[in-house]
């Protein structure tokens, strides 16, 4: 009799996915439940980067879109994929990047191709800027934690009234914006995902993007003292010709860029090499000497343009005119470090901040993050993530007592969530997956770098502070002759 209750209280798989339109959601309207045959979908011109090819190989889906109204002003739209056959049994949501405003269709595809359901929300906005926090507040908390947590709720949903079952596993995948809303999600709503991968977290916006116009505004102080793009290969050449060697492999990239100690002006005239000093420093407050954000580490070089190019970052830009103090006009050469970082933390610190280092009761179901940040990142300093990281193990006891529930991976080379010439291509979901339902956390990832397609070089990832180190024989562009340590 019990075993006949259990089954009886098993939800019911559909008829169909077209049957799925009608499917009563808590303030939610579904807008599309559609079968889409292999290789057939099309993303919409706002889909967002990626490779077309990659849409033309899906296998067969359910394709269901929605729109939440977990609040009055709130239209949050999501779309879930679901295999029509094949499935894993998993979930595994996708983030963000920048300001949103699009659903993440390139890595929904990804997942999808993987096996698993997978869900992508806009945040509740359309485009990718920030004026649409003027006037809606409440968009902005949708932005900020909200949609994520209510798309989770309706994907769980769906996904069982599909398949007759919940998924087994629930993960979240994102990288920077997307690497924020992991890290809400572990903090927020714990009970939401079994394990979250939390790629060049942007978890600290009103530092953040203090640090980013702040870098924007030390480059155009003195126009004399600007470092133009093309002079990016000549100071990452000096960074390289000084530093390359000392992880033991002369290869183009700094196993561990802290070590290395550069004076900027082997390369640039002397204002300049005072503009790169700061860079590589970062910004601190004037009036204490604190330390705002940490700066850019050597072997960025390349990728300057970002935060000193002609231009600031328009994001963190965006981010003082409309969330901070609501006035389209304000200038970044006013920016004040000690003045606006207070403004921001009283404005939005609440809302945008996911800076929380007690993740017990994300930890203590069982949850599994695994953060990861490139080295050579020139739009978010990877030391973000080592302090994020570490706060995190301090809170909770220290390593022994946190090393089978959270792990970094800090990635030689690698720039703003992938490229560079460091290994930029790798795994973290399946290194995820296999600690989740395996009880085996990752000692390594395997990661490798390609030149036109062509894997040139492989390398492993190793959990902080370990770092790869040659076996000091065989060929050091082969990840099997490196060790972590």
């Amino acid at each position: 009799m019990f075993f006949l209750t259990l089954l009886s209280a098993a939800p019911a798989a559909a008829e169909s996915c077209e049957s799925l339109a009608s499917l009563p959601l808590p303030h939610a309207t579904i807008t599309l439940a559609q079968s889409v045959p292999p290789g057939q979908f099309t993303p919409p011109a706002n889909g967002g980067p990626g490779n077309p090819a990659a849409f033309r190989t899906l296998p067969a889906f359910c394709r269901i879109a929605a729109t939440l109204h977990p609040v009055a002003d709130s239209a949050i739209q999501i779309e879930v994929w679901m295999p029509a056959s094949g499935w894993n049994g998993k979930l595994q949501s996708v983030g963000n990047g920048a300001w949103a405003g699009a659903i993440s269709y390139p890595a929904m595809a990804t997942a999808l191709a993987a096996g698993y359901a997978t869900a992508s929300t806009d945040t509740g906005h359309t485009g990718n800027n920030a004026t649409f926090v003027v006037g809606h507040p409440e968009k902005l908390v949708d932005f900020a934690y909200r949609s994520v947590h209510e798309m989770t709720v309706a994907v769980k949903t769906i996904a069982a009234s599909f398949y007759g079952n919940n998924p087994a596993r629930a993960y979240f995948n994102g990288c920077s914006t997307g690497g924020r809303q992991a890290l809400t999600e572990a903090q927020r709503f714990p009970n939401d995902y079994d394990g979250i991968v939390a790629g060049a977290a942007a978890n600290y916006p009103t530092h953040l993007q203090a640090a980013q116009v702040w870098t924007a505004q030390v480059s155009h102080q003195d126009e004399a003292a600007y470092i133009p793009p093309d002079k990016y290969p000549l100071l990452h050449n000096a960074v390289l010709q000084a530093c390359d060697a000392l992880d033991g492999v002369k290869d183009g990239v700094l196993e561990d860029p802290t070590r290395c100690h550069f004076e900027p002006s082997v390369a640039l005239a002397a204002q300049q090499a005072q503009v790169a000093k700061k860079i590589y420093t970062g910004p601190a407050n004037p009036r204490t000497g604190q330390s705002v954000f940490p700066g850019l580490e050597p072997g960025s070089e390349m990728g300057w343009a970002t935060l000193s190019g002609p231009e600031p970052l328009s994001l963190a830009n965006e981010t003082y005119q409309y969330l901070v103090f609501q006035n389209p006009a304000w200038d970044y050469r006013k920016f004040d470090p000690d003045r606006d970082v207070a403004q921001a933390e009283k404005v939005v610190g609440a809302t945008m901040d996911a800076i929380d280092p007690n993740l017990r009761p994300f930890f203590g179901h069982g949850g599994k993050l695994l953060m990861y940040h490139g080295w050579a990142d020139p739009g978010i300093a990877p030391l973000n993530s080592v302090h994020y990281y570490s706060s995190v193990v301090d809170t909770l006891g220290g390593t022994a007592k946190t090393y089978d529930s959270i792990r970094l991976f800090m990635v030689p080379g690698m720039g703003h969530c992938r490229g560079g010439d460091g290994t930029d291509t790798f795994d973290p979901v399946a290194a995820l997956d296999h600690w989740v339902t395996k009880g085996q956390a990752p000692d390594r990832i395997e990661a490798s770098h390609s030149t036109k397609g062509v894997i040139d070089k492989t390398r492993p990832l190793c959990p902080y502070p370990q770092v790869a180190t040659y076996k000091r024989t065989g060929d050091t562009n082969d990840a099997a002759n490196f060790a972590c340590k």
